[in-house]
């Protein structure tokens, strides 16, 4: 999927957080990874000095690594979040299937 970055992306992702009934906060803070996430409180961190393309970049990962409730979103949230879930499945799928082609250390390649 090809998210084009631009505001209004931002806020369809932003919807989708609070339609699946979690916080989504922006503030300073040491994160390793740019975000953080507190399942059990259902609150998600981004950092704040992140730029556009940064928060699109983060949420987009967050949304493929959780698993929400269907039910909640609205039908354009549930496409968006499909189609999220989608590209992030196809994404690892050719990553493996790269690793596969990809001789390691150990094995000498055949030429």
């Amino acid at each position: 999927m090809n998210f084009k970055v631009t505001p209004n992306n931002l806020t369809r992702l932003e919807k989708i957080f609070g339609e699946a009934k979690y916080e989504l906060r922006f503030e300073k803070g040491t994160f390793n990874s740019g975000y953080c996430v507190l399942e059990h409180k259902k609150v998600v961190v981004i950092n704040k000095f992140l730029n556009l393309e940064g928060r699109i970049n983060t949420l987009l990962d967050i949304l493929a690594s959780m698993g929400l409730d269907d039910t909640l979103l609205s039908p354009e949230s549930l496409k968006l979040y499909k189609q999220i879930l989608e590209n992030k499945s196809t994404q690892d799928a050719t990553a493996s299937n790269t690793d596969e082609n990809t001789p390691s250390p150990e094995q000498p390649s055949e030429n």
